[in-house]
């Protein structure tokens, strides 16, 4: 799970941004309510799914208006179902509507991920399998949609290029070899998670003889994937990737990797379905 402090970082970064862009020098439509005015409104979903959101809302509500009293009746990582009311809004009625389209964007778009993401653990839930994430996010969102990721029970893989080791082919061109490129690596950071990727198995035992904690099996055929996965064992976690849609999946994690990671978990997402509606 994200460090607290991390995600509430990234709350208030990414609230701001959206709020300048949306709200900017000001809601001219709000500015004909009188700014004293009561008002109370729901935010339901029409379809069901995985929750997320709430860090997202709660700052929302925070750099808007903060007379606005939030009442919710779910938590981030809850199933809920079509026309359920995911939390209720009392406060001032231009405030409200300032408010309504930041915090409704975030909450389809990491509800959306959590509940892609829970549909293919679902898919692998008979096996050993674990479902990671990758860096293919929407630039700026990283963390929020890590975050919906492991809502929707799902791992995280590294954040960006500064917490984890990943040996392409082009750093493995570029520093010679692959036993090259590890051996670089241990020396730099020797703490540091290392994974390599493999196009192969011949690719994949140099890998493995060159001591990476993880080799990325990258578009392996079911077939090389079981032939990896007994000539890795015991030696190098193995993670499939490359190509990977909830048609295959099954059948991957069938074969024994120990990770199965998706970009589409953030790449493609489907937004739940929300409304928000005064009383």
């Amino acid at each position: 799970m994200i460090d607290p402090d991390i995600l509430t970082a990234a709350a208030q970064r990414n609230v701001a941004a959206a709020l300048s862009e949306d709200v900017g020098s000001g809601d001219l439509s709000a500015q004909l309510i009188d700014p004293e005015h009561q008002a109370t409104a729901r935010v339901i979903t029409r379809q069901p799914g995985i929750f997320c959101g709430k860090p997202w809302v709660d700052e929302t509500i925070r750099q808007v208006n903060e007379r606005i009293v939030i009442d919710w009746q779910v938590a981030d990582g809850d199933q809920v179902a079509a026309n359920q009311i995911l939390f209720n809004l009392t406060g001032p009625a231009a405030a409200l509507l300032s408010a309504e389209r930041t915090l409704l964007n975030f909450v389809q778009l990491l509800s959306g991920t959590a509940t892609k993401t829970a549909h293919y653990v679902a898919l692998i839930a008979p096996y050993n399998a674990v479902l990671l994430d990758t860096r293919k996010t929407i630039p700026g969102l990283r963390v929020a949609q890590k975050y919906a990721v492991s809502c929707g029970g799902g791992q995280n893989h590294r954040m960006g290029l500064f917490d984890a080791y990943l040996l392409k082919e082009n750093h493995i061109a570029a520093a010679g070899s692959i036993a090259a490129a590890v051996t670089a690596a241990r020396r730099a950071q020797p703490d540091v998670p290392l994974e390599v990727e493999a196009e192969n198995l011949d690719e994949l035992r140099q890998i493995i003889e060159a001591g990476a904690d993880i080799a990325m099996i990258d578009n392996f055929s079911l077939a090389d994937s079981a032939a990896a996965v007994a000539m890795a064992k015991g030696q190098t976690a193995l993670e499939a990737s490359g190509g990977i849609t909830e048609k295959s999946i099954t059948d991957i994690a069938a074969t024994g990797v120990d990770y199965v990671s998706i970009g589409e978990l953030t790449k493609n997402i489907d937004p739940l379905d929300l409304s928000m509606r005064f009383l």
